[in-house]
């Protein structure tokens, strides 16, 4: 008897793109262990082409505050892109923000916790949604610090508010070059700042992964190390900061655009809303 359930199909095939058939064959080779069953459609092949960043599972917005040399972002959540775009969301927006940047918030559950004149956060937001006629949530609370800040808002949409928001911290005068970081930061999506921030189990995975893959192509066995090696690093090209192309010019690194701009980057956080 399948030890998984037709949602677990739904998911894997939303996180690889896979056929229904390839899915439902990892998830029995697997013994429906979701992690186990993308490794399994990854050696084979079989995962999809087309790069998700993750479906957003809610609207809402992404607002932002800089002060001197700290940043605090937050995602704040709504039931309809209706409410989203409402003068009054957008209110209650800056209002909880300003509250975070105030109390030196970085985490969302524990501000939440935060009584402000008696009244705890999460009722001011509870509130402020009965207002709307819809629920209202806070999901994420970021705070940066660094020499110098850049943020940057995207709308995915041209009637919403902002739904990506970008910090990135950094030392240096080009101000100018930092904002294009950041604004590559919001396309790209990468998912660590340097290879150091890489866990060296997600590293060995990935070195497990592309040596199963290389010897399930025929590759010839002297060649492997040199195969695992370029596709590691194909790896951290897509996920780290540092070593992505650069979204204007993508034959230069992002390292190799701050070395020329004669900045440094320090730390960056990435907010979208739904993911």
């Amino acid at each position: 008897m399948a030890n998984y359930t037709a949602a677990d199909i739904k998911a894997l095939r939303e996180k690889t793109g896979a056929g229904m058939m390839d899915v439902k064959k990892a998830l029995d080779e697997a013994q429906g262990d979701q992690a186990k069953a993308i490794e399994i459609l990854r050696v084979k092949g079989l995962k999809g082409a087309t790069k998700r960043e993750g479906r957003s599972t809610s609207d809402g917005l992404v607002a932002i505050k800089t002060d001197g040399g700290v940043g605090t972002m937050i995602e704040i959540n709504s039931e309809t892109d209706f409410v989203a775009k409402s003068d009054k969301f957008i209110s209650l927006a800056d209002e909880i923000l300003e509250l975070a940047v105030a109390n030196n918030a970085s985490d969302a559950e524990e501000f939440k916790n935060v009584e402000i004149d008696g009244k705890p956060v999460s009722q001011i937001i509870t509130e402020g949604g009965a207002s709307l006629g819809e629920k209202v949530d806070l999901k994420k609370v970021v705070r940066l610090e660094g020499a110098k800040l850049a943020s940057y808002l995207h709308r995915t949409n041209k009637d919403l508010p902002p739904q990506v928001g970008v910090l990135l911290a950094y030392e240096g005068d080009n101000d100018q070059a930092a904002h294009d970081v950041a604004v590559h930061i919001a396309a790209l999506a990468p998912k660590y700042f340097s290879r150091d921030d890489v866990p060296a189990d997600l590293v060995e995975k990935e070195r497990e992964i592309a040596l199963e893959t290389a010897k399930n192509e025929g590759k010839p066995e002297a060649a492997l190390p040199k195969i695992v090696e370029g596709r590691v690093n194909g790896f951290f090209k897509e996920n780290v900061l540092l070593d992505q192309g650069f979204a204007k010019e993508p034959k230069k690194s992002v390292q190799s655009v701050l070395d020329e701009a004669g900045i440094k980057a320090t730390g960056f956080a990435r907010v979208r809303v739904g993911s």
